[in-house]
């Protein structure tokens, strides 16, 4: 394994994960340091991967400036951590909306981090995971169509978990990639219920969902959430009147005897980016 990297090591700050073997191969460990994944008992352990601007938004909201690469301004330290994270996922989760605002996008680390695609799929056959993560789309209505790309991979599963809804038009869409539609409530999906149907049907061990922010918002409602990687841009959105631009999380809201909270794990440097990495708390 010859991993090429972002241009520099990532610098570490602080680090306050459990002590243990090192979980990484070296020539990893020489870009990043180690990442430790803990064991969660019989459901997957799951993390989370964003960017955030300084004031807490994630998205500029504009056509043909949406995704999280215009926040970060494609920065390499963040695609390389991307790509590691991907690497390491047994099924990567997305909301359709993020699907839709990527329609070209592929959901594998070779994709975003193509410099180190090689040292990528090795890690992946040293960890005996699959060649390319299971997709899994969390979507109401299903009202997309099958020319989004990863639709047409013939060598990618897609899980694709909806409501009553958008049960029958998910059945109906044709396409290359194998799809397994799974209708999981009424209204809206239990994304409790679609972790572990995610576990025990398809063997994923770790799951990695990638937002957008109203899926981040109900997987934490749901107590979905064991670690969060995010990165720290240091950019400024901001909102005006009639331009809405989505936080971090978005369509639930907490209270304080009822908030999701997260410790500090580990939190890196590189340049003007800061790459944190959290544990998350459930109140009783």
């Amino acid at each position: 394994m010859q991993p090429t990297g972002p241009g520099s090591p990532f610098t570490m700050l602080f680090d306050e994960q459990a002590a243990g073997p090192p979980s990484l191969p070296a020539p990893l460990r020489a870009i990043y340091g180690d990442w430790q994944i803990p064991q969660v008992g019989a459901r997957p352990y799951i993390y989370t991967n964003f960017a955030t601007a300084r004031d807490g938004r994630v998205s500029y909201n504009e056509p043909g400036i949406s995704s999280g690469g215009d926040v970060t301004w494609f920065n390499a330290h963040d695609r390389w951590l991307m790509g590691l994270l991907r690497a390491r996922a047994d099924a990567v989760m997305s909301g359709d909306s993020t699907v839709k605002i990527e329609p070209d996008h592929h959901w594998t680390a070779e994709h975003i981090c193509p410099t180190d695609a090689d040292a990528f799929v090795e890690l992946r056959q040293l960890e005996g995971r699959t060649p390319v993560p299971i997709l899994c789309i969390v979507s109401l209505a299903c009202d997309f169509g099958p020319d989004i790309t990863c639709f047409q991979r013939s060598d990618l599963h897609i899980v694709l978990a909806t409501t009553a809804q958008g049960y029958a038009r998910g059945k109906a869409m044709s396409c290359a990639a194998g799809v397994d539609v799974v209708e999981l409530g009424e209204e809206s999906v239990d994304l409790a219920k679609l972790t572990q149907l995610l576990y025990t049907d398809y063997g994923v061990r770790n799951l990695l969902c990638e937002g957008g922010p109203r899926l981040m918002g109900n997987m934490l409602a749901a107590g979905q959430v064991d670690e969060e990687f995010v990165t720290l841009c240091p950019s400024f959105i901001g909102e005006a009147p009639g331009r809405f631009r989505p936080s971090y999380i978005e369509g639930v809201a907490f209270l304080p005897t009822t908030t999701p909270y997260s410790r500090p794990l580990s939190l890196r440097r590189a340049g003007d980016f800061l790459f944190m990495q959290t544990r998350c708390r459930y109140q009783e």
